[in-house]
Parts: C-alpha cells; structure tokens; sequence
C-alpha cells in the first residue's frame, strides 16, 4: 500500500499534462496551419479573459509548457523523488487557482489536479493528527 497513492497521483497528472495539455495543443497546430478562419476554434474554448481568447497561439504554447511540467513533475513523483512531489504539489495548486478561465476544459483540469493533490497529501500526511495527544 505504501506510494500506491503516489503512483496513481503520478498517474493522474501524467495523463493530464500528457494526453490532455500537450495533445490538446498538438491537435489544434493543423488548425493554426491550415487557417483559423476556416475552424472556429473559439466555439471549443471559452476564457473569461479577452486577451487569452484573441490570442490561442500563445496559449497553445503556454499550454504545451505546462503539460511539460507536468509530465516531468509526474515522473519524478513516479520514482519516488521529492522534487517530483513539490513540483506536483505546485502544478496541481496552480491548476486549481487558473482552471476557471478555461471551461469547459477547466473542468476537466480541475477533475485530474484536484484528485491527484489529493492522493499525494493522504499519501503524505496519512493519519497524522493536527495536534498530537
């Protein structure tokens, strides 16, 4: 049972920053190449923030950044390394701080990051009490 929780947190944020961020952003590139008038792209993805929504090519980029992160923050949580658990811990409290502009992929987002955050801290802390007795 001991870093089962790890592995599946690791898991979690490996599928997210893998499949969901970066081959999200590999799927859109044929659109920017063959033309956004022709795919309305914005019809997929929702910001609040004007400035995110009028510039999809940089938030691809953005995108494919924190996928990396992530990837690489699931494979140092996978072998048990502790700068994978603190780059995990970040990237799951970022995601949940920004998932709002994005919907209704901000969702999703939330969905993943929020349940490996959780997996890794009962791994961590398991059934340490606050106060000790």
């Amino acid at each position: 049972m001991h870093m089962k929780r790890y592995k599946m947190a690791a898991i979690l944020l490996f599928i997210h920053g893998a499949f969901m961020e970066i081959g999200g952003c590999l799927c859109l590139i044929p659109v920017f190449i063959l033309g956004s008038e022709k795919f309305d792209i914005n019809q997929y993805f929702s910001f609040i923030v004007p400035y995110f929504q009028n510039n999809m090519s940089f938030m691809l980029i953005i995108g494919m950044i924190y996928g990396t992160v992530r990837v690489i923050g699931a494979i140092g949580l996978w072998k048990n390394r502790m700068w994978g658990l603190v780059l995990s811990i970040i990237n799951c409290i970022i995601t949940m701080a920004l998932m709002m502009f994005m919907l209704p992929a901000g969702i999703i987002d939330g969905i993943l990051a929020c349940s490996a955050l959780i997996f890794i801290l009962f791994e961590y802390f398991g059934d340490k009490k606050i106060m000790q007795e």
